[in-house]
């Protein structure tokens, strides 16, 4: 049977305050889980843009979006290691209409 492949996009918004180092930790660390359990169709890094809210008394969060294409099952866990690392303000996973 073949495995079933979906693809996503996610959108993450990182703390404006980590420096620059701090930032491509953060974004390394997700392209390289991302990689392990998929395809990386695209990565934007946006850079900083001002919040459409305040989350934390923060006005500006730094953008990234990563398409990708993985197994259904690993959006959940990738889901999961956003929520618990530092530095992530806010994510979104959701699937790609093609």
């Amino acid at each position: 049977m073949a495995k079933s492949v979906e693809k996503y996009e996610l959108m993450y918004v990182l703390n404006p305050n980590l420096n620059e180092e701090e930032t491509a930790a953060i974004v390394e660390k997700f392209k390289t889980l991302i990689e392990s359990n998929g395809t990386i169709d695209e990565l934007q890094e946006m850079g900083k843009r001002k919040l459409a809210y305040e989350i934390n008394y923060l006005t500006e969060g730094y953008y990234v979006l990563v398409k990708f294409t993985s197994d259904p099952k690993f959006p959940a866990e990738l889901d999961r290691v956003l929520g618990i690392t530092d530095g992530v303000i806010r994510s979104l996973i959701t699937l790609r209409a093609e």
